[in-house]
């Protein structure tokens, strides 16, 4: 029943907020028909993004939040299981109210479209969204230096990945105690579309226990995002709302300024617990910050909100060695994850002073097996980079263009 579940908790949202299912529908830029599916448990989302956004319209707690988001993703999870509650799983997401731009819209970027990994014992696992993870079983190892590196020099020169649909690729490492299995490579890649695509790390041949989804152009809030762009403020097109976010940042050549903030989802493929025993950051090149202009998504004058999730971390870029610290008050690794039980974690990595590539490492451990999965930008290191004293740029609500940040015109 985990649809239902998932519906219910909406509806609890709605009633709470007082607000009626024409006025969210019109502030999510939805249909009213498909806001009552979704909230009568007709149908589960394909993208969690307006979720996200009604949750926090009606004014959701960051538990409610993260509850809300565990749900979803059990509920979308069990669209092809047999036996599941019959749901619309193929509801389309409606398109957006039109937005006047001054610019002519660029041909959209085109979508990979693989056959999905199928899970032994679950079934296929459909997955939308922009980050699709591939995962590789290689000896245990990983390649990484012994400062804490991946194999590339500290201070390289790296130009800016030209990203199709953001993707994330991992490495496990598979290592049971009692012997040592050859190496097998297995590679998912679901069809994706907009943003968040689940991918799964299990084969035949290799049960890794777990997936991971991530979203590496995940908002915290609009107010605090910011992107460097080489282009100047002509050519770059008005900011998009967050579940558009990705195709944005691959149509400019945009690197997350100051800070990124990524979206782990932790999800056991089976019933067995799966300890999550760490995340680790490994750091590829440390440059000089970019000279481009800085670019903030959020409107002047428009309020932003919303708490910590209670599963968040920070890690200082900057330093000689970042590593994920919890936010004050959390609970620190290691977690259990299991089919029933996932896991969502928001790590929030600032930069000051560099321009730092980087990925992570994720550590698990079930009996006696035990492996590392790899987590970055479609077989490329996320970037993040400083953006102090860099021309800064706003695009004021209802306005036409980008003007110079705390100007009036």
């Amino acid at each position: 029943m985990a649809a239902a579940d998932f519906a219910e908790l909406l509806r609890e949202l709605k009633d709470r907020s007082g607000l009626s299912y024409g006025t969210l529908a019109k502030r999510l830029h939805m249909s009213t028909s498909t806001l009552h599916r979704y909230c009568n448990g007709d149908a589960v989302p394909t993208d969690y993004a307006p979720v996200e956004r009604m949750a926090r319209l009606c004014k959701a707690s960051p538990d409610e939040l993260v509850a809300l988001h565990r749900s979803w993703v059990l509920a979308d999870a069990g669209r092809g299981k047999k036996g599941a509650e019959p749901v619309s799983a193929r509801e389309p997401e409606p398109e957006p109210d039109v937005v006047t731009e001054p610019d002519p819209e660029p041909e959209p970027v085109p979508v990979r479209v693989r056959r999905p990994l199928v899970l032994a014992g679950v079934g296929a696992v459909a997955a939308l969204g922009s980050v699709a993870l591939t995962l590789a079983l290689v000896l245990p190892g990983g390649g990484a230096d012994d400062d804490g590196g991946a194999g590339g020099p500290v201070g390289a020169a790296e130009s800016v990945p030209g990203r199709g649909t953001p993707s994330v690729s991992a490495s496990s490492s598979v290592s049971p105690s009692s012997s040592s299995s050859p190496v097998e490579s297995v590679s998912a890649s679901p069809s994706s579309a907009s943003a968040g695509s689940r991918a799964a790390g299990k084969s035949a041949g290799a049960a890794v226990p777990l997936t991971v989804t991530a979203r590496p152009f995940a908002w915290e809030s609009p107010c605090g995002q910011h992107y460097l762009i080489r282009q100047g403020p002509r050519e770059v097109s008005p900011p998009p709302v967050e579940q558009d976010a990705p195709a944005w940042v691959s149509r400019h050549g945009a690197v997350s300024a100051g800070q990124q903030y990524l979206e782990l989802t932790v999800q056991g493929t089976g019933e067995e617990t799966v300890v999550v025993d760490r995340l680790t950051v490994r750091t590829v090149a440390r440059r000089s910050p970019l000279a481009w202009n800085d670019y903030a998504m959020g409107y002047p004058g428009v309020g932003c909100g919303g708490g910590v999730p209670t599963r968040s971390f920070s890690i200082a870029l900057d330093a000689a060695r970042p590593a994920p610290v919890p936010e004050a008050g959390h609970p620190d690794f290691p977690f259990k994850v299991s089919e029933s039980d996932p896991e969502v974690y928001y790590v929030t990595a600032d930069a000051s002073a560099y321009d730092v590539s980087w990925y992570l490492e994720l550590s698990w451990s079930s009996g006696s097996r035990h492996g590392t999965l790899r987590i970055d930008d479609e077989g490329e290191p996320f970037r993040t980079s400083g953006d102090h004293g860099r021309p800064a740029y706003e695009f004021p609500l209802g306005g036409s263009a980008w003007r110079t940040a705390g100007s009036e015109g």
